[in-house]
């Protein structure tokens, strides 16, 4: 479903990404690890088209997404839940809702039924300001409005960053239902444990590059994987 192919980007005229080459096939969930800094969040927006300084390739079901807006890659069938939830504050979580289905036409109430199914806490606080809501909630909030434009392929941030163990059990819980009815994922998580236990494949991005590909059961057998990030590291920067 997707493919990168020697894709570079970043913010400025100065790249992130030095030539990243990946795949996910389509029903398959993989995670992207890294130390801080090493471009996963920004392979993300790159994908999305939240950054403009994209070259090489990006095929998400056989169309290049290099040159598109990010408008132009939602209506394609690709939803992005960035990195610190960015919710709406002022707008009930039904706005909120709303904004991402922004592509759709017609009755919208199937949607909503289906975000709420997953995140019964979002029915109860539909008519409440997003602003309001706990630290927990709002990630549901971000998540559901992904998942209002009915993607085929839904790209996570940090999905657990922050939360209390109860909230990350209940979203995982939700991941897990969206993985089991086929959507794809690609997902970037710190916590190795989830990342490892969610995911069928890992990239591990250093700097820019991908310097591992791994089934997570294999990677998961490794005793300490900071020690690998730390070898790799430092193979990567004397290349």
């Amino acid at each position: 479903m997707l493919r990168l192919a020697d894709l570079r980007a970043g913010y400025s005229a100065a790249a992130v990404l030095q030539g990243v080459s990946l795949s996910v096939e389509k029903g398959e969930t993989v995670a992207l690890l890294g130390p801080n800094g090493a471009g996963k969040s920004t392979l993300l927006a790159a994908i999305s088209g939240t950054i403009g300084h994209r070259r090489g390739e990006i095929a998400f079901d056989g169309m290049n997404l290099v040159d598109r807006r990010s408008h132009e890659i939602v209506s394609l069938g690709v939803a992005l839940v960035p990195e610190g939830r960015l919710v709406f504050a002022p707008f009930s979580v039904a706005d909120n809702l709303r904004l991402g289905a922004i592509r759709l036409r017609g009755d919208l109430q199937e949607r909503y039924d289906y975000v709420y199914g997953l995140f019964p806490k979002l029915a109860e606080r539909r008519a409440q300001a997003a602003g309001t809501l706990s630290g927990g909630e709002q990630q549901m909030l971000a998540i559901g409005r992904a998942l209002m434009s009915a993607p085929r392929l839904l790209l996570l941030d940090e999905p657990f960053l922050g939360l209390a163990p109860l909230i990350v059990v209940q979203i995982r819980e939700a991941l897990e239902k969206l993985r089991a009815s086929g959507l794809t994922m690609l997902m970037v998580e710190q916590k190795l444990d989830i990342a490892l236990g969610f995911a069928q494949r890992a990239y591990v991005l250093i700097k820019g590059r991908v310097v591992l590909e791994q089934p997570t059961s294999e990677l998961a057998k490794r005793a300490d994987l900071s020690d690998l990030y730390f070898s790799l590291a430092t193979s990567s920067a004397s290349v």
